[in-house]
């Protein structure tokens, strides 16, 4: 019998519908691959295994009576950021110790009422703050896949690092994830996963810990294009508690897998050359342009002229977000209290107990771009020049390009530990160089496998669509997919 966690949501849906398998057997096979891999991968920082098991029963009672829903029975893992009923919600910080919502994500709900099931909770870079995952309190992810000849350990991307190496390391059929700047398409691209960020309010961030409101977008990591659409469809919804959410039909984005893309104009934006662009890079995307042109594309040199302000903007406008969404931790309603003489004294104590350095690291910088003084300065004029890479966004798409074709990293995966990059934070920034873009226009982007590298590891390529036009991602995405082929890690854990 073929394993049970080889299976992708596409396939088991297929075999869980005709009755060849059932939800607890598939429940149960994830299960017992967390319990062997989760010590060395360290993906889950909360399995919900016999919560998991009730869940898949009931599929099968669902199923049996013909009541099946559109993710009836599949086995899901769930970025800690998203709240769920009852169960650790702590988005990998200390400041958050002990905190069990009473309330649902509406995401994670909606996967709920499409019949899926909670495997758990995946780990993530504290408050989702970060680019390998190293940021995390429960320690860093271990990346599946390892360069040729090779035990060092690799990061597996951030801020969803736990989503990404679940779903590469089979240790959930899917997973949800976030993106403020980078965090699905970036750590989709470092293990060989297909991840997407829809257009900002395309899925409510209700019951989401919030990082930079503005930016911030659900989205799915899976492990091929078609399983990505099918998790996207039951994710997406407008909802009443988040007033940004979009009140727009979701179309059936499955349907669009496969489907030909003759006559797309596909833009080549001249600003993603960047100096320095390792040669592997600069070939996938060579390669990604042929596959597009081979199926009937037309290729289309564009310009996105202030693509070069972008990650200096958005480490403006993101840290200002979250200092004043995290001001909110205080240590007097829920999570960690460190006592104090006085409560500034508490609040000043379990603050620095709760957070840690990247996240404090972050505070220090909103607040600064907003303080009396710079506020004009830096956070004022940050708002403006995004409005300018939104406004180019807008002129290329006027032109009737219908996607735009990027890389989707500057490297491939690093090791954990990387000494450049704990020396220089902004060398950690510069991974989200070619995705940052994308939320400052709000704008849904893909990641697709795409290769490897000359050491082997996975490489992915990245298409930016219009807004709420996810339809055209999952279809130029799916000819990417078809051309490069699957990438599995060699098992070592």
């Amino acid at each position: 019998m073929t394993d049970l966690t080889s299976l992708t949501i596409a396939e088991a849906r297929t075999q869980l519908k005709s009755g060849a398998i059932s939800s607890v057997d598939l429940t149960e096979a994830y299960v017992r691959a967390i319990e062997a891999a989760n010590e060395t991968l360290n993906v889950y920082v909360a399995v919900t295994a016999d919560q998991a098991m009730d869940m898949a029963a009931a599929s099968d009672r669902r199923i049996a009576a013909g009541e099946a829903g559109a993710l009836e029975g599949i086995p899901l893992g769930i970025k800690d950021l998203f709240a769920t009923r009852d169960v650790h919600t702590q988005a990998c910080s200390r400041i958050l110790d002990g905190f069990r919502p009473r309330y649902e994500s509406t995401v994670s709900q909606n996967l709920w009422d499409d019949g899926a099931v909670m495997l758990g909770k995946l780990n993530m870079d504290e408050f989702a703050m970060g680019s390998s995952n190293e940021n995390s309190c429960y320690g860093p992810v271990k990346n599946p896949w390892r360069a040729q000849g090779s035990n060092r350990d690799l990061v597996p991307g951030g801020s969803s690092g736990g989503s990404s190496a679940a779903v590469a390391a089979r240790l959930c059929a899917g997973a949800t994830a976030s993106d403020t700047g980078g965090s699905i398409r970036q750590p989709a691209a470092f293990t060989a996963t297909v991840g997407i960020k829809p257009t900002y309010g395309r899925c409510s961030r209700f019951g989401m810990v919030a990082f930079a409101s503005s930016l911030d977008q659900a989205g799915p990591i899976a492990r091929d294009v078609r399983d990505a659409a099918i998790l996207l469809q039951s994710m997406a919804s407008v909802d009443p508690c988040d007033t940004t959410s979009a009140d727009r039909p979701i179309p059936d984005y499955e349907s669009a897998v496969g489907r030909s893309i003759k006559g797309m104009k596909i833009g080549i934006p001249a600003e993603y050359r960047i100096d320095g662009m390792p040669a592997d890079i600069e070939a996938l995307w060579q390669s990604g342009i042929e596959w597009m042109r081979d199926a009937g594309a037309e290729i289309v040199d564009i310009s996105l002229p202030h693509t070069q302000y972008a990650l200096a903007t958005y480490y403006i406008v993101a840290p200002a977000e979250a200092s004043s969404n995290l001001a909110r931790y205080d240590g007097v309603r829920y999570g960690l209290r460190v006592p104090g003489k006085d409560i500034v004294d508490m609040y000043e104590k379990t603050r620095a107990a709760g957070f840690g350095a990247e996240v404090k690291r972050r505070i220090l910088i909103g607040t600064y771009v907003l303080s009396a003084g710079y506020c004009d300065a830096y956070y004022i004029r940050a708002q403006r020049v995004r409005s300018l890479i939104k406004r180019d966004f807008e002129n290329v798409f006027a032109m009737g390009i219908d996607a735009i074709l990027t890389p989707a990293t500057p490297s491939a995966a690093f090791p954990i530990g990387d000494e450049a990059m704990a020396a220089d934070p902004v060398k950690m920034y510069l991974n989200d160089v070619f995705t940052v873009t994308v939320n400052m226009a709000g704008l849904p982007g893909i990641a697709v496998p795409a290769g490897l590298d000359g050491s082997g590891l996975p490489l992915g390529l990245q298409l930016i669509g219009r807004p709420f036009d996810e339809e055209t991602l999952f279809q130029a995405g799916h000819v990417i997919e078809a051309q490069a082929g699957r990438f599995m890690p060699t098992r070592w854990w």
